[in-house]
């Protein structure tokens, strides 16, 4: 484990990986075993660049945390999650993400040095590493599990799945445990 993450334990603040992905109208084709023998399903799909953004943080508890929105994410987003951790996770703080750009927006360093700092440090992964995140599992499992062959005609529609298949992500505790621990980090 690294320097940050072995002082978080002895300062007993908790851990969260955190990462934001996109969901698009357009389904995540994966094979099937349910389609009758010769005939190969066919998915009707809306051509379109609408999605959802979401964000979400994973601790090494196993517990999931996410939002999600209509547009892009920007550095004032981030600083939304980071209250929504800040409000549903009690005492201190690590948050482990990538080098976004809107991590390092000027909303989150204004934060930070409005006071959260006090509750709450980040630390950014090395470049160009996303097998390092945890939370990179959690959308490869929720897009090409949960969600998979799901063709969504709205965004209103694709955010009650995305969040019904959060949910049952969430009962999935060694799945995202699972996660946890594919890129060495101990449970």
């Amino acid at each position: 484990m690294a320097f940050p993450e072995k002082k978080a334990l002895k300062e007993s603040r908790t851990i969260v990986f955190c990462d934001q992905s996109g969901f698009y109208l357009l389904p995540a084709v994966v094979r099937t075993y349910y389609a009758p023998v010769g005939k190969t399903p066919v998915l009707k799909e809306n051509l379109t660049r609408d999605h959802l953004s979401a964000m979400s943080g994973i601790t090494l508890e196993g517990t999931l945390y996410m939002i999600e929105q209509e547009r892009a994410f920007k550095g004032k987003d981030a600083v939304r999650f980071l209250k929504h951790l800040m409000r549903q996770i009690d005492g201190k703080l690590l948050v482990i993400w990538d080098g976004s750009p809107i991590h390092r927006s000027r909303s989150v360093k204004d934060f930070l040095a409005s006071g959260a700092a006090r509750r709450l440090q980040l630390e950014q992964l090395p470049g160009y590493a996303p097998e390092l995140n945890p939370d990179e599992g959690v959308w490869k499992h929720l897009k090409y599990v949960e969600l998979k062959n799901l063709c969504c005609q709205s965004l209103s529609e694709l955010r009650i799945e995305l969040r019904k298949a959060k949910e049952r992500l969430r009962h999935k505790r060694e799945v995202i445990l699972g996660c946890i621990r594919q890129p060495g980090f101990e449970v």
